[in-house]
């Protein structure tokens, strides 16, 4: 039986329409790696392993770890988002803002 952690993987993959091979690729694992994390039970992967994993998903660390949340909702995804935003270069943070700013304007 897969652990809640795999069921979760599973469940985010799945949901964003990613196969295990573009999973695997993003992430930077093999693809036999993630299946076993979705398919085998008691897995224990590193730190790495599930920042990357999650990182790939759009999703934080501490969602793909907590055992009692298990559907990835808005503030999850936020919080993905902003970490992601916080590395981007100056520049993509300037074309996001202005985006933004251009949209805004519509309403």
């Amino acid at each position: 039986m897969p652990s809640w952690l795999g069921q979760k993987i599973k469940s985010r993959r799945k949901q964003l329409g990613m196969t295990l091979e573009q999973l695997a690729a993003k992430s930077g694992c093999s693809k036999s790696y993630i299946w076993e994390l979705e398919n085998k039970d008691a897995p224990h992967p590193s730190a790495e392993k599930i920042f990357a994993i999650a990182k790939a998903l759009g999703v934080t660390p501490e969602f793909l770890l907590e055992e009692a949340q298990t559907e990835a909702d808005e503030e999850i995804l936020d919080e993905a988002f902003f970490r992601k935003y916080q590395r981007m270069p100056v520049e993509t943070k300037r074309r996001l803002r202005r985006i933004l700013d251009a949209w805004d304007e519509k309403d």
